[in-house]
C-alpha cells in the first residue's frame, strides 16, 4: 500500500472504463469493503495518465478497449513510468487471447466482466501484496502451457527452480556476487555457478547477464520488500 496516502492505509484504486455503468457498479461494490477506495476514474488512455500520474495509486483496473485506444499500451506505459503501481486488467475480451500477453505488458492480473466482482475485488487485493491473479481456468492453461514445454514468461517458470536454484537466483538480483552467495550458502563456488546456470536455463536465458537483469526485476518487485540492488560485476563475470 502506498505509506503517502493517509492514515487510512486504503487500497487506493483508480478505474479506467469506457463504460459509465460499469464504472458505476465497481465503485458501488468497493464502496461496501474497508480496505479499498476509488481515488479516480477515466474513460480514456489520454485523460487517465496525467490522473495515474497524479493520484498514484496502488492499483489500476483498466478495460482493453477505451475511447482513443488500447488499454495494454495505457498498462504498458504506466508500468514503464511508475512500476511501484499494479495493473489489473478487466475486460470483456477472452482472457485465452488477451490474460498471458496483459501480463507480459506488466499487468499483475487479468479478469473477465463476466466475472462476479468479489472475483475482482478479490484480485485488486492479491496484486496490492504482489501476487499475479488469474481466473482459475487461466492459471491452470498458462500452467499446461509450461508442463508441455511452450513458450510463456520466465515469471511463470520461477516455481520449476529448486530451493538452492531460487536462493542462488534470489541473492543475485540483491546484488550477491559469487563468492558472497558461496560463503552464505556454505557451498563451493562450482556449485553456486552450476545453479545459476540451471536457473538460467530453466527460465530460458541465453545469458547469464538477461538472468541477472531479470533477478534484479524480480528480487526488488513490489509485495518483495525494500531490497538494495548492487549487482557486482562479480556475478555476471563467467557466462556459465
Amino acid at each position: 500500500m502506498n505509506a503517502t496516502n493517509g492514515a487510512t492505509d486504503h487500497i487506493r484504486v483508480f478505474l479506467v472504463d469506457d463504460h459509465p455503468a460499469i464504472l458505476v457498479s465497481i465503485q458501488d461494490q468497493i464502496e461496501e469493503t474497508l480496505d479499498i477506495e476509488v481515488c479516480g476514474t477515466a474513460k480514456s488512455s489520454t485523460n487517465s495518465f496525467p490522473e495515474i500520474e497524479q493520484q498514484q495509486p496502488d492499483v489500476v483496473v483498466v478495460d482493453i478497449s477505451l475511447e482513443d485506444g488500447h488499454g495494454l499500451d495505457l498498462v504498458q506505459n504506466v508500468q514503464a513510468q511508475y512500476p511501484d503501481i499494479q495493473m489489473i486488467v478487466f475486460s470483456m475480451y477472452d482472457e485465452k487471447v488477451y490474460a498471458e500477453r496483459a501480463i507480459r505488458m506488466g499487468a499483475s492480473g487479468y479478469l473477465m466482466k463476466n466475472e462476479p466482482l468479489d472475483e475482482l475485488i478479490s484480485g485488486i487485493r492479491a496484486v496490492n501484496e504482489g501476487e499475479v491473479y488469474l481466473s482459475d481456468e487461466m492459471a491452470s492453461r498458462i500452467l499446461n502451457k509450461v508442463a508441455r514445454g511452450g513458450s510463456t514468461e520466465a515469471g511463470f517458470l520461477i516455481d520449476e527452480l529448486t530451493d538452492r536454484e531460487l536462493a542462488v537466483f534470489q541473492m543475485l538480483g540483491e546484488g550477491h556476487s559469487i563468492a558472497e552467495i558461496q560463503e552464505r550458502l556454505n557451498i563451493a563456488r562450482k556449485t553456486v555457478e552450476a545453479y545459476r546456470r540451471r536457473a538460467k536455463e530453466k527460465l530460458g536465458f541465453d545469458s547469464v547477464t538477461e538472468l541477472l537483469q531479470y533477478a534484479v526485476q524480480w528480487a526488488t518487485a513490489p509485495g518483495e520488500g525494500d531490497k538494495s540492488v548492487n549487482v557486482s560485476e562479480n556475478a555476471g563475470s563467467e557466462d556459465a
